[in-house]
């Protein structure tokens, strides 16, 4: 069955993945994400496929923003069924040494986002009225255990899997289910720079960076972009109705809890 989808973040990493397998299996597919060029080239590139995806620049910290991406949404493809809130960056550091703007970016991108999007697609977008509906947040297992230098952004992912435990359970008897997944070291541009603030905070290299983190990896290597989205894919489907409010990890055993 074909169903409109809104996927945040989505032209690069675990967004574009997860919008390649959902438009593949005939969903009509509405993206964002900050840059306008960027989300112009992700469309033709995918229209290019055959693909039924369209979309629209979005600073999802924005209430105003996000309140026209979502009615730009419903009025090219009609109500929305899926969610995925993907839109998320780094940030950390030394906690004493964190400028306010960074904490509060970090906050609002990651976090306040989440809300912000989730909101206007239960109000705007007609899911609470629809009587079926799947939110995917998407996370990390910073979001289960503390990162070191990596406060803002761990304190951020725990606040989503939060809000998705919650909200999950208050829209179980709607018919809509509303999931976190929890991805550990992802190969993506994010992961990148990640690595790159490390390799600048430890004063060494970022090949040395990411052997040190795939040491810590039972699998013993970083999880791909279409793993994660194999998971989300998972539980958009009518057969994941019973997986409600939970927080599932994709980490190659990074995280066992």
């Amino acid at each position: 069955m074909s169903r409109t989808a809104i996927v945040t973040g989505a032209t690069s990493g675990i967004g574009l993945a997860t919008t390649e397998l959902l438009a593949d299996r005939g969903h009509r597919v509405f993206l964002c994400a900050r840059d306008a060029d960027n989300v112009a080239l992700t469309v033709e590139q995918l229209r290019d496929k055959g693909y039924d995806v369209d979309g629209a620049a979005c600073d999802v910290r924005s209430p105003e923003a996000v309140r026209s991406f979502v009615t730009a949404a419903v009025d090219r493809y009609g109500p929305v069924d899926i969610l995925v809130n993907n839109a998320g960056r780094s940030g950390g550091g030394v906690t004493a040494d964190i400028a306010d703007d960074l904490w509060f970016d970090v906050i609002d991108t990651n976090l306040n986002s989440v809300f912000l999007v989730t909101r206007d697609v239960l109000s705007i977008g007609g899911m609470r009225e629809a009587g079926w509906g799947r939110i995917v947040n998407v996370a990390s297992t910073a979001g289960k255990q503390g990162v070191v230098l990596g406060a803002p952004y761990s304190a951020s992912k725990h606040g989503v899997v939060g809000f998705t435990k919650a909200l999950g359970n208050e829209l179980a008897k709607a018919g809509i289910t509303v999931n976190a997944v929890c991805p550990g070291y992802v190969e993506t541009p994010m992961a990148q720079r990640v690595r790159q603030g490390y390799a600048a905070a430890w004063d060494t290299s970022e090949d040395d960076v990411l052997t040190r983190f795939q040491a810590k990896i039972p699998l013993g290597r970083y999880s791909t972009p279409e793993e994660v989205a194999g998971l989300i894919g998972y539980l958009v489907t009518d057969i994941a109705g019973s997986i409600a409010a939970q927080a599932i990890n994709v980490c190659g055993g990074l995280g066992n809890f």
